[in-house]
């Protein structure tokens, strides 16, 4: 079956401005990230999505492939879906450009669960590392079943608990990897709109929970960190340090 990483890339976000292009160690973010990609599926399956021509050009420049897609895509996966119009495959593997520590090797192992799962979406999760503040607005918490099917995300610290005996030992986290068919994207961007939880969140994926679609979850690498904020540069950066002994 043939797959395809797409990296959606929006220069205009509403928390960081630019985001895709932040120098991380004398390189752009989204080439951190494209180049993860490339060790999980080889470059010439691996494409960057974005609306601005500044991305595109940095693309270019590392001799990465591109899309063009439009302005008005309401979500990273609306613009993987508009992308996929574009690109044929039988998997499209959504790694979000704010993810410059993912694993290549979690990349495979979510194309792996989705052949074997293609009537599920697969997304990601891992356990909140002590770094991290539970609370955070800027991590999407995860619940989970015990057949690890997603049962909620939240932007508020979840499982809630009624004593402090009932605390959970860990909290979980969202990690932006995803695997889709492109029936199931067009499902998704043919929906029109942000979906009724997913309003409220601000969280795409919960957009699948109101299009009744089964989403399995895989536990993935711990101590990956996201750049959501200026904020979260110099922690990213540290860890990028660590993991390639610069």
């Amino acid at each position: 079956m043939k797959t395809v990483i797409i990296i959606p890339a929006r220069f205009e976000s509403s928390r960081y401005p630019g985001k895709p292009l932040v120098n991380l160690l004398g390189k752009p973010m989204i080439i951190w990230v494209a180049e993860i990609a490339q060790k999980a599926l080889g470059k010439e399956n691996v494409f960057i999505a974005t609306d601005d021509e500044r991305i595109s050009r940095v693309a270019k420049e590392y001799e990465f492939q591109y899309v063009m897609t439009s302005s008005t895509a309401l979500t990273g996966t609306d613009r993987l879906a508009e992308a996929s119009e574009q690109i044929e495959a039988d998997i499209y593997i959504n790694v979000q450009g704010d993810e410059p520590l993912a694993s290549p090797r979690d990349i495979l192992r979510v194309r792996d669960a989705k052949i074997q799962n293609m009537d599920s979406i697969i997304n990601c999760y891992t356990a909140i590392s002590n770094e991290e503040e539970p609370t955070s607005v800027n991590i999407p918490k995860v619940i989970v079943n015990e057949k690890d099917e997603l049962v909620y995300m939240s932007r508020l610290a979840i499982p809630g608990h009624k004593s402090n005996t009932n605390k959970p030992k860990e909290y979980l986290k969202q990690i932006c990897l995803y695997a889709f068919t492109k029936n199931e994207l067009q499902d998704f961007v043919q929906f029109g709109r942000k979906s009724y939880l997913e309003s409220f969140e601000d969280i795409e994926i919960l957009r699948f929970l109101d299009l009744s679609k089964k989403i399995k979850m895989l536990k993935v690498t711990e101590g990956s960190l996201a750049v959501d904020c200026p904020e979260d540069v110099a922690p990213v950066e540290k860890k990028l340090k660590e993991v390639h002994s610069l």
